[in-house]
């Protein structure tokens, strides 16, 4: 009995360990090295000795952005990109800018999980579900409201009120990537066939070209 209840331990252990992984940075920071040649998941580290407060700073968030498109919306990105310091911290965070009844357009985040605060206006958001039901999860927000979007799903807003609208998202990821549906699937490069989409979608091949000529 004995030898049993130790075996088990060990094993329970051994799972234990494989699973395992560390919670966090193993050190106070890894401010991104742009000019490293070193191919990593995420980026090289900056000598900490060289490392400054600009690392971990931004400005410009204050300044709403360019909403004149055919979306009528624009996002502001303050990544590891902007920040290096924000390497190996996964997180990060946007402004998002609404012209009225402007939106932005379903689409995903691969690697991070997004958390949304409304500054200004009024915002109908939502996200689907995966297959097969692929429920629309929906609600109208107010200034001051909270909504989130889980990693990977669909998701859009829309400014539903006559003036502009300012969002302020945090997301899981230092580097959350961004697909928008109608970009990728009708704008990529090379082209999806055409035969593909028109079976995909069920429309007229005529309507899948004038689509792809819009991306």
């Amino acid at each position: 009995m004995a030898s049993s209840i130790l075996f088990f331990g060990f094993l329970a252990l051994s799972f234990i360990h494989a699973l395992a992984s560390d919670p966090g940075s193993l050190q106070d920071f890894c401010v991104a090295d742009e000019t490293s040649n070193v191919v990593v998941n995420g980026l090289a580290c900056k000598d900490p000795k060289m490392v400054q407060a600009d690392d971990f700073s931004f400005s410009g968030l204050h300044l709403a952005g360019n909403t004149s498109n055919a979306v009528g919306s624009r996002v502001t990105t303050v990544n590891v990109a902007q920040i290096p310091g924000l390497n190996t911290l996964g997180i990060s965070l946007v402004r998002i800018d609404y012209a009225p009844w402007g939106i932005n357009p379903p689409h995903t985040h691969p690697r991070g999980t997004e958390i949304l605060t409304v500054i200004e206006g009024s915002l109908e958001v939502g996200f689907v579900t995966s297959n097969p039901e692929n429920r629309l999860i929906t609600k109208v927000l107010q200034k001051g409201d909270v909504f989130v979007f889980p990693i990977g799903l669909v998701h859009f807003q829309r400014n539903v009120g006559n003036g502009n609208a300012v969002a302020i998202a945090a997301l899981s990821s230092q580097n959350p990537g961004v697909i928008t549906i109608a970009n990728a699937v009708f704008g990529s490069t090379p082209e999806i066939p055409s035969d593909i989409l028109v079976k995909a979608f069920q429309l007229d091949k005529k309507v899948v070209n004038y689509l792809q000529s819009k991306f």
